[in-house]
């Protein structure tokens, strides 16, 4: 067995770490054990290498939980390389791990390897599954950091939560697939957030548009009064870029909106 990671088993690797909770980066997580399969390595030697990266992760390190502290210098490039285009890095992880997965002629069903990137083996070609691709890495990443739990509400109903943009799909190429420009939302307060009901200031706490607050709507003020001017709860990964909430409340904010058109 090979001691030394190659930069593509890097960047599969860091690719499941977007995807698995902090608290799941053991041996006995069964992603890791498929994907120590394909790489032939220990389960232990993978999930320590997902704990390496973690370290280099300000949300995970500013609460003590600095990791091993082992970091290769071959980790930190590829973490500078997915943090400098996400779009571009999450989907050739996935192609990598394509790749791996056929040079090793594994000879599970193909049941067995839908999990974190199974599920587009061989189907990656085309432009439409390609944007499925990403948008389900955007989906687990942003998913997993907030402990699938709606940040604003606590809703933890999986099928009922959204991986919201702050800065819309179209607006950020680049970002797009940052799992920094995501809020995971139920979907009502994905809906408000997107159409600029609501917003986030620089500290994190909920703010409403004029029209919400004037509202005589009970569901209006059941979900989002109740919230009005308290913190989300941040995540334990990937913490909310500031300046991707500048640009929200700038580009998407109503009230914002009304004082241009005022202006004019």
């Amino acid at each position: 067995m090979a001691n030394n990671w190659s930069k593509e088993h890097v960047k599969i690797a860091f690719s499941l770490y977007c995807k698995l909770p902090f608290g799941k980066l053991h041996k006995n997580n069964k992603d890791i054990v498929k994907l120590a399969i394909l790489l032939d390595r220990t389960p232990s030697a993978v999930a320590m290498k997902l704990v390496n990266i973690a370290s280099l992760d300000p949300a995970i390190t500013s609460t003590g939980r600095s990791g091993l502290k082992n970091a290769s210098a071959m980790d930190k490039e590829v973490w500078s390389e997915f943090a400098n285009n996400w779009d571009e890095l999450a989907l050739e992880s996935l192609k990598l791990y394509e790749e791996l997965a056929q040079d090793k002629g594994v000879g599970l069903p193909q049941s067995k390897l839908n999990d974190e990137f199974g599920s587009y083996i061989g189907e990656t070609r085309s432009t439409l599954t390609q944007q499925r691709v990403k948008q389900n890495f955007f989906r687990k990443s942003v998913l997993s950091s907030y402990k699938g739990k709606c940040c604003m509400s606590g809703l933890s109903e999986e099928r009922l939560l959204i991986a919201s943009h702050i800065v819309p799909w179209s607006e950020d190429k680049l970002n797009r697939l940052n799992p920094r420009n995501g809020l995971c939302l139920s979907a009502i307060h994905d809906k408000a957030f997107d159409r600029g009901f609501i917003t986030l200031d620089d500290d994190f706490r909920v703010v409403l548009s004029e029209s919400f607050k004037a509202s005589n709507n009970q569901l209006i003020l059941q979900a989002f009064a109740s919230i009005e001017g308290k913190p989300i709860t941040l995540p334990e990964r990937f913490e909310p870029d500031i300046n991707f909430l500048e640009k929200h409340r700038n580009l998407i904010f109503l009230d914002n909106k009304a004082s241009e058109n005022i202006g004019a």
